[in-house]
């Protein structure tokens, strides 16, 4: 057997990600879900990731804020936002008047998806595909805190919360009400540091941030 004809029947023999409804587990709390995320196989991206990143904050925090997936530096550490956006997104938080505290942060998926540049891991953004596998962390996590209000940064977030029509420039500035929290939206902040005009993107960022802030106490 040639080893291209090898390869093929191997992949035809190889099992399909199930997804991460597999390796839920029933009736645990956040840590054991933490705990069990670690071995997630549901999809194909914890083959190149160093680890998963799980959400981090307040077991019963009211704003929950959900992102895209680690980049670089949350793959490495196995946090989420601690790269240069987290940063970002620390120092607008502040600024807005949300404390830490109230806060929990995650991301639609959990594992980094990249392409290798040299010595440089550089974003690759996830598919819709993987997205859906990864999604029963996401609604798991959320069943758990049961917050007030689900930000979206950016437009993976709002596909994974909403469905794949939700955009960002529809939750900018509203509220979508649902019958288990409300849901608003902003774009991711590593957009603001990709962005030409950097201080006017961010000064459009403080004041989503700033509405939002003023939306979770009503």
């Amino acid at each position: 057997m040639s080893p291209a004809a090898r390869a093929a029947t191997n992949s035809r023999r190889a099992p399909k990600p199930v997804g991460a409804a597999e390796f839920v587990p029933g009736g645990a709390d956040l840590g054991q879900l933490r705990a069990a995320a670690a071995d997630c196989r549901g999809c194909d991206l914890y083959r190149d990731a160093t680890q998963t990143v799980f959400g981090a904050g307040p077991a019963h925090a009211p704003v929950v804020m959900v992102g895209e997936q680690p980049g670089d530096q949350e793959d490495l550490r196995g946090e989420p936002f601690v790269g240069p956006a987290g940063r970002l997104l620390d120092r607008a938080l502040e600024e807005a008047g949300f404390q830490r505290a109230e806060v929990y942060l995650t991301n639609a998926v959990k594992h980094f998806k990249f392409t290798e540049r040299g010595k440089r891991r550089i974003h690759k953004q996830p598919s819709r595909t993987e997205v859906v596998a990864c999604s029963a962390w996401l609604a798991s996590e959320l069943d758990l805190i049961a917050p007030d209000l689900v930000v979206c940064l950016g437009a993976v977030a709002a596909k994974a919360v909403l469905g794949p029509s939700a955009t960002v420039g529809s939750l900018r500035g509203h509220l979508v009400e649902r019958p288990d929290f409300r849901v608003t939206g902003t774009v991711h902040p590593s957009s603001v540091l990709r962005a030409p005009d950097r201080h006017a993107a961010y000064t459009e960022f403080l004041a989503d941030l700033g509405y939002i802030h003023d939306s979770a106490r009503r």
